[in-house]
């Protein structure tokens, strides 16, 4: 893992982003914002799965003049999506949104961007500028075609309306529905700017497929030291997106948001339903935000070994099934009781080494 670049802090309400701050994971709403109930209640949903920060699309007035409610009832962060009308940016800075979402290229003249690039300012909220392969200017497409460069140089384009304001709270996202022009994106932007980065892959698709392309994509940008913030864009329910961004960053080292679960993918040896198994253990601990390694195994010969280094474990057996820890088995239960007494060992360990650590 390279040593994490040094970005700009900017800040998201109360969540920093870049200039070493915790890499944050963000998520979209896809219910619309005019229907100021809906939204509040999914930006909870979202909030309860570990969001961070919530983005909202705003098309219209009627977006919005419901983004007031919307950001008094959320408990995190809140980001205005906007395209090509810089009143909607005023009217959400006004609302009192934490950040902008929006392409000062695409707003108008400058005295518009200057508008924008001033409120904000006032407000204290940053702007991401997100440059999609999909949409480039004309003229950067003929010169490059729709190659990481013309990625990069779309968005200098777009830094340099702000920085001519004298606006630096800047987040750039550069994305592609690809993994190679993404990361190189990244690579090169993170040369010319900066900024902190907005890392994901645009357009992923539906699970598996989407999953996997951006667990590869955000995964090489982050493991090259790059990357302030991610959302992993995928077709379904945004709290999915949520899951899978804190699970990049735990599979990274970069983050750990309570147990992690090792879990083998089972063979002839198993002789006990280990994915239900999983399961249960799973919503046992989902109270816990110990950094703990909880290991679940299928056959209680290799089971201990294989999992070692994990702090508590389980070795399913035949009708049995051995609870151990640092590889020694310390506990030998029956089939029914394996869940409860892996989730007891683990909220022990959580225990004590919560004492020792307040002690």
């Amino acid at each position: 893992m390279a040593t994490r670049e040094e970005t700009r802090q900017v800040m998201a309400g109360s969540v920093p982003i870049g200039g070493g701050a915790p890499i944050s994971v963000q998520s979209m709403t896809t219910a619309d914002t005019r229907d100021a109930d809906a939204a509040i209640k999914q930006i909870r949903q979202l909030a309860a799965v570990g969001c961070e920060i919530v983005r909202v699309a705003v098309p219209d007035e009627e977006a919005a003049d419901s983004l007031r409610s919307i950001r008094k009832a959320s408990s995190v962060p809140l980001v205005a999506d906007i395209h090509f009308n810089y009143k909607l940016a005023l009217a959400s800075i006004e609302a009192g949104v934490d950040k902008l979402r929006i392409n000062p290229g695409n707003i108008g003249g400058a005295d518009r961007v200057r508008e924008v690039a001033h409120a904000a300012a006032d407000r204290g909220i940053p702007i991401r500028i997100g440059v999609n392969a999909g949409s480039l200017p004309a003229d950067l497409v003929s010169k490059y075609g729709r190659t990481p460069e013309a990625m990069v140089e779309a968005a200098l384009r777009h830094v340099s309306l702000l920085e001519r304001e004298g606006f630096e709270s800047i987040v750039l996202s550069l994305k592609a529905s690809d993994v190679k022009r993404t990361t190189e994106a990244y690579r090169l932007i993170a040369r010319r700017a900066p900024y902190p980065l907005h890392v994901g892959i645009t357009e992923a698709g539906p699970p598996p497929g989407g999953l996997i392309k951006s667990a590869i994509g955000i995964g090489m940008v982050l493991s090259e030291g790059l990357g302030d913030t991610i959302r992993v864009s995928l077709t379904g329910d945004p709290r999915d997106e949520v899951i899978a961004g804190r699970e990049i960053l735990a599979s990274l080292g970069l983050r750990r948001f309570g147990p992690t679960i090792v879990s083998c993918p089972t063979c002839g040896r198993c002789r006990t339903d280990l994915a239900g198994i999983v399961k249960e253990v799973k919503d046992g601990l989902s109270h816990l935000d110990a950094p703990l390694v909880v290991a679940i195994m299928g056959c209680e010969v290799n089971g201990p070994g294989e999992a070692s280094e994990a702090d508590v474990g389980l070795a399913c057996g035949n009708g049995v099934g051995l609870i151990f820890s640092g590889g020694r088995v310390v506990r030998k239960v029956r089939e029914a009781e394996m869940v409860g007494a892996l989730v007891e060992a683990a909220e022990s360990m959580a225990a004590n080494r919560h004492e020792k650590s307040h002690g």
